[in-house]
């Protein structure tokens, strides 16, 4: 049966996180949804509702204003008509991905599987596709942990913007249809956010009835599917940035979700073998599961698992974004890992359920570097230092410009006797020159390429690369002690 817990902090501070996570290092995500039709980007389903904005702009031009043809219209638009689950995951699993994650809700509250409590879901609506059942056979095909992304907690003041109407022009005054009465369950009754919502920190309602919701859903979820990782966009719910969680009470809905969610795991499993990812970082919050950074990380190597969540692009597939190079995507994973965190990466779909040749080009540079380098990040752990050289990520959230990486810059990981140092930059004198080690070099190898001659004076090791580097993207070195 395993530990059971109880829906307190108290208790669920005894979770551990399971070693398969810490083991995988890398996933990918189907952020994917409804919003993805207009192909123009991330939080379409608010910011049509918010006058001037170019997404407002582009619907009413597109498809029509907002009372006329709204959110619920446009969701029947998505048919996924090409979406093939397992071809992609085979993509997925040879670019290096060990775990998978899709999209249960987003904040547009229509969910991706067939849920007796929300009628506007991808079988009764749309696609008419269990499109997280999908994914789940397709990732169980190839032994891939799977996982679900829940972002409806906040969708309650979120969308308060679709009770507005426009303020000027030829529709001023008349009532977006969210204030429709006949689609008031999917819409929410949230009036009381209308002056009141995210933009003055509401992420979190405290409407009592839509938490109990939330909590019917999430448990739903739970029941469907039996995910090995479930994540929430926010912190736990229903707490606040900010405000020290000193005691229950105000998270008393999150906490009785996830003592159901580690108890379910441990009736199947008898042991912590499943993941909850949630964004508060105060030592309350993430003890009771794993710290997930958005669109950036920490700086130095952590004590406990971490996590980052990023995307190739836009997270809905966005005909205006640039992608992320490979080398980017690559030097992202590498540094994250040694600071013993993981990467889960959005690969973007367009509303057919297929991804563009720019996406799986990514994908296949993947391939061929994990082919070449996997055994430096699989199953490692952080060495007793994350890093030699002077360049850093710039760890302020949704910052993830590329670094200029200079020549001495490393990035370490470790398994055993051995330590793997990244070249985040190739020297241009062929001589890799490494000054973190104290212990007896024994053995040097270069991943891809074999035995390289090297010497230790003075506890400065310097390793001669060959001319011709394995790979394009960030190169490592097997070091034995």
């Amino acid at each position: 049966m395993g530990k059971q817990y109880k829906p307190t902090f108290e208790s669920l501070y005894e979770y551990q996180c399971p070693e398969w996570f810490r083991d995988a290092k890398f996933g990918i995500w189907s952020h994917w949804g409804p919003q993805s039709v207009p192909m123009y980007g991330d939080w379409y389903a608010r910011n049509m509702y918010i006058e001037g904005t170019p997404q407002y702009l582009y619907h009413i031009r597109h498809y029509g204003h907002p009372s006329k043809f709204g959110y619920k219209d446009l969701v029947k638009l998505w048919k996924a008509e090409n979406f093939d689950p397992e071809g992609l995951m085979d993509l997925y699993y040879k670019a290096g991905a060990r775990y998978f994650m899709s999209q249960a809700s987003h904040h547009d509250h229509f969910f991706n599987y067939a849920s007796k409590l929300n009628r506007f879901n991808s079988v009764d609506v749309g696609p008419h596709k269990d499109i997280c059942g999908l994914w789940q056979k397709a990732a169980q095909k190839y032994n891939l942990p799977f996982g679900m992304s829940e972002h409806l907690g906040a969708s309650f003041s979120w969308w308060s913007v679709n009770k507005g109407a426009d303020s000027y022009g030829p529709y001023q005054g008349v009532p977006y249809d969210g204030n429709d009465p006949a689609y008031r369950d999917f819409y929410h009754d949230n009036f009381e956010h209308i002056d009141n919502g995210i933009e003055k920190g509401q992420w979190y309602t405290q409407n009592e009835k839509f938490q109990q919701y939330w909590l019917d859903c999430v448990k739903e979820m739970i029941d469907l599917y039996h995910p090995d990782l479930l994540y929430s966009d926010g912190g736990l719910p229903f707490g606040t940035f900010g405000e020290a969680a000193t005691d229950n009470e105000s998270y008393r809905k999150g906490l009785e979700f996830l003592a159901y969610y580690y108890n379910d795991a441990a009736s199947r499993h008898g042991e912590d073998a499943v993941v909850y990812l949630q964004k508060d970082r105060r030592p309350e919050c993430y003890r009771i599961g794993v710290l997930d950074i958005e669109k950036s990380q920490l700086e130095g190597i952590a004590e406990r698992p971490w996590h980052t969540d990023t995307c190739i692009g836009n997270w809905f597939y966005d005909v205006r974004q640039v992608y992320k190079t490979p080398a980017h995507v690559v030097e992202m994973l590498v540094d994250i890992v040694s600071k013993n965190g993981n990467m889960l990466l959005n690969v973007l779909q367009k509303p057919d359920g297929t991804i563009d040749d720019e996406a799986r080009y990514i994908l296949e540079s993947l391939a061929a570097w994990f082919t070449i380098n996997g055994e430096a990040i699989y199953g490692t752990r952080p060495w007793r230092v994350a890093a030699e050289g002077v360049s850093r990520v710039n760890p302020e959230g949704f910052t993830e410009r590329k670094v200029e990486w200079m020549p001495g810059d490393y990035r370490f990981t470790a398994k055993g006797n051995v330590v793997y140092a990244f070249m985040m930059a190739v020297p241009e004198d062929g001589v890799a020159v490494l000054r973190s080690f104290t212990e007896r070099v024994q053995a040097v190898e270069l991943l891809g390429f074999g035995k390289c001659e090297f010497s230790q004076p003075y506890g400065v090791l310097n390793v001669r690369l060959p001319d011709q580097m394995p790979t394009s993207l960030t190169n490592c070195l097997k070091i034995t002690l």
